[in-house]
């Protein structure tokens, strides 16, 4: 049996991240991703040019009838685009009990181009961190979610948000290594790999995803960390250029 994820995200007509990065990172984990896309992206490799959000009704309704006949075993949310979607999702989350929550708060693409208004940052902490069992935000997502610079001060501000843990990637930071710090009320912990060559589209919607699809398998949290950070690190160093700007992750390999 493949574990149902249920996966809270934004459509990328590009297929490096969003919606495309959380199907093919789930499944190549053995999993099966039920999709509620919230927004439309006007994007490519290169920056995001705009985006159109989906209704809540239409959401709401999309929703009604997955929880009507699937079972989930976790749940990935990423771009969320307004406050009045992040309230649809509290009340969807609401709904599954019990069922652990990967929030990658998006708020713009890897190459630039913000994906959200302006009020979402607020929403996010108020509405989806005490909801969450990892938040998983690259430095300037923390920084800007925070008001802090340094990565400490960030990751206890993410925990007094309410999460029961917080890793911040560290792919944006001018260090020889990136590293990924895991922020938990019991401690924390620092993983160090490789900087790889190249700038990468959709690497974080692929670790909070490959995240829930170990989650949803039953790993503990830092067992998922350990698979999903190797596997994202396979993924990047397979990476190619499909068009003029990031490279792919091969997520399938």
């Amino acid at each position: 049996m493949k574990p149902n994820v249920l996966v809270i995200a934004g459509h990328d007509p590009s297929g490096g991240a969003g919606i495309h990065a959380d199907i093919e990172a789930i499944h190549a984990l053995g999993g099966l991703a039920s999709t509620l896309i919230t927004g439309l992206t006007v994007q490519n490799s290169i920056n995001v040019r705009g985006f159109a959000l989906t209704d809540v009704a239409l959401l709401r309704q999309q929703a009604d009838a997955l929880l009507d006949d699937y079972q989930f075993a976790a749940v990935k949310i990423g771009m969320t685009g307004s406050p009045a979607i992040i309230r649809f999702i509290g009340e969807v989350l609401d709904r599954l009990p019990g069922v652990p929550v990967v929030l990658d708060p998006v708020l713009a693409a890897e190459a630039g181009g913000s994906l959200g208004e302006a009020t979402v940052p607020d929403a996010l902490l108020q509405e989806l961190f005490p909801r969450s069992v990892l938040v998983t935000p690259n430095l300037p997502e923390a920084q800007a979610l925070t008001g802090e610079q340094d990565v400490a001060a960030c990751g206890a501000k993410l925990l007094d948000a309410g999460c029961l843990s917080a890793v911040v990637t560290g792919t944006h930071a001018d260090t020889d290594d990136v590293e990924n710090h895991l922020f938990m009320r019991s401690g924390n912990r620092t993983w160090q790999w490789p900087r790889l060559p190249g700038s990468f589209h959709g690497s974080g919607c692929t670790l909070a995803s490959a995240c829930a699809a170990e989650l949803a398998h039953g790993a503990s949290l830092e067992q998922a960390l350990d698979k999903a950070q190797a596997y994202v690190h396979r993924c990047l160093q397979n990476a190619w250029q499909a068009g003029k700007g990031q490279l792919i992750p091969d997520r399938h390999g």
